[in-house]
């Protein structure tokens, strides 16, 4: 007997069965982990990709290192430049002009100036036991001279002494001025120009006030020379005016007239 056609449905039926059964069995076979086949014969290598992958981190973190070292750069490049930035404010011109204004006292004095020629030359004419040589007259005169240096030298101390105290208030607001400078700092030079105006100060008011010692001094030894000079001349005015013959010679006088 013939075999007895089957339907075309059937067989549609026993084809799709085929590949489904072809297909779990392809699920269940594992394929080789070096070699899998996907869609459009396209081969994907596991050990590669995972090679990639890791090779990709490592450049990743090279690339965030030189990113943290640039930054490092940039951050150490802007504390330089702040450290590199100069004072704006400058208290230097004040303290030149206190200074200047010290020094134009000084030069102001009376009678001796602070010069060690002139001192010589004064002290040889006035306060010399030569300056008693000369006549009675010139002793007088001598003696006023010393007396007007003496008193011109008080007064040549009492100004010096009141630029100084006005200095004070120049001194106090530059003081002000550099501390909050320096307070405000926003780099190394800056607060090192701010302390080294501060010492620039300091030493314009220890100047200030060897001034004012210097001028009190010569006051003080000019004073003392006139009264050591003025002993030695009344000494020698009553040796003249006891000398025999040549001094005081009594003559008769009368109180009352007749």
């Amino acid at each position: 007997m013939k075999p007895t056609p089957k339907p075309p449905a059937l067989r549609q039926m026993l084809s799709f069965g085929a590949a489904a059964l072809s297909l779990s069995v392809t699920a269940i076979i594992p394929i080789p982990a070096y070699a899998q086949f996907g869609f459009g014969g396209i081969v994907y290598d596991p050990t590669n990709y995972a090679q990639n992958v890791l090779t990709a981190a490592r450049t990743l973190e090279q690339i965030n290192n030189q990113i943290r070292s640039l930054q490092n750069q940039a951050t150490s490049l802007i504390n330089e430049a702040r450290n590199l930035q100069s004072l704006p404010l400058t208290m230097l011109e004040p303290i030149q002009q206190q200074i200047r204004q010290t020094q134009q006292l000084l030069s102001k004095a009376q009678g001796i100036a602070y010069d060690v020629q002139a001192i010589e030359r004064e002290f040889a004419r006035n306060y010399s036991p030569a300056s008693l040589t000369g006549s009675q007259r010139d002793m007088v005169r001598g003696a006023e001279d010393r007396w007007r240096t003496s008193v011109g030298a008080f007064e040549d101390a009492l100004k010096v002494q009141a630029g100084a105290v006005q200095n004070l208030d120049g001194s106090r607001t530059a003081v002000q001025s550099l501390v909050t400078a320096s307070q405000s700092a926003t780099g190394a030079l800056q607060a090192v120009q701010a302390g080294n105006q501060l010492l620039a100060l300091q030493s314009q008011q220890l100047g200030d006030l060897i001034a004012t010692m210097a001028a009190m001094n010569r006051a003080q030894a000019l004073d003392a020379a006139n009264e050591a000079t003025a002993k030695a001349q009344a000494r020698e005015q009553l040796r003249r005016f006891m000398a025999p013959g040549r001094g005081y010679v009594p003559v008769g006088a009368k109180l009352y007239r007749d």
